[in-house]
């Protein structure tokens, strides 16, 4: 077998072992599962960590899909849009089987994996749903993110991967009303009804031109000692 055919081989071995048996498991199982020696895979990866920064490489990297930046940032769309659209392909496409069971095991052990791919998210992603969550209710899409908004927003992006660890990691089958057998895509129409839930909340918590929701603002300290006065005489 050539030189890159082997490393190939050995990468998709590598996907398939970790996602069943996580990051605990011994590369001699491994490499007997492949069907090689195993002086002959750390040939290809004298240690584990390269191997698993091929899989990171492979699994999260290569999958993300730069025409959802280009989807994000298209200003002839409405925000709506653009997030069902991007959320639709993602749970469909992007959270296969290994992406989100190596992504729960690796939370589950030395989180090198779910670090390096959460700081991608915050890099890539995130900042583009906030300042397009901002535009949905009329505020400044710029400005530093506050906790509240980001909690928000997680809400909506961690219910999609739940759906995948329904499906992926309890055993579950997913919800998809259009289809008379068990679906192999999440809904598009349920996506939307996740999104719309989502912006319209966040209309609902946060006034036009501020981050902070608008039940946590706080009367001034001066214009409240005064009414107590007024109420007081």
């Amino acid at each position: 077998m050539a030189t890159a055919e082997r490393s190939r081989q050995i990468l998709e071995g590598a996907i398939q072992f970790f996602a069943v048996h996580g990051f605990d498991g011994q590369l001699r199982d491994l490499a007997k599962s492949i069907g090689i020696t195993h002086a002959l895979l750390y040939h290809y990866y004298p240690t584990k960590q390269a191997l698993i920064d091929s899989v990171y490489q492979e699994v999260f990297v290569e999958r993300w899909n730069p025409l959802w930046d280009e989807l994000l940032d298209d200003t002839s769309l409405s925000v709506e849009d653009k997030f069902t659209r991007f959320y639709a392909d993602y749970i469909n496409n992007a959270l296969s089987r290994d992406f989100v069971r190596i992504l729960v095991f690796s939370g589950l052990t030395d989180r090198t994996i779910t670090d390096r791919f959460f700081a991608m998210l915050r890099e890539r992603l995130f900042p583009r749903l906030i300042r397009e969550t901002r535009r949905f209710r009329g505020a400044r899409p710029g400005g530093k993110t506050s906790m509240r908004e980001m909690e928000l927003l997680m809400g909506l992006h961690g219910s999609f991967f739940y759906v995948t660890m329904q499906r992926w990691v309890y055993g579950q089958t997913i919800y998809n009303p259009d289809a008379l057998e068990p679906p192999l895509n999440y809904s598009v129409e349920l996506v939307r009804d996740r999104v719309r839930s989502y912006l319209l909340a966040s209309a609902a918590l946060f006034t036009p031109g501020e981050a902070s929701p608008v039940s946590s603002r706080r009367p001034q300290k001066g214009r409240s000692s005064s009414r107590k006065t007024k109420e007081t005489t």
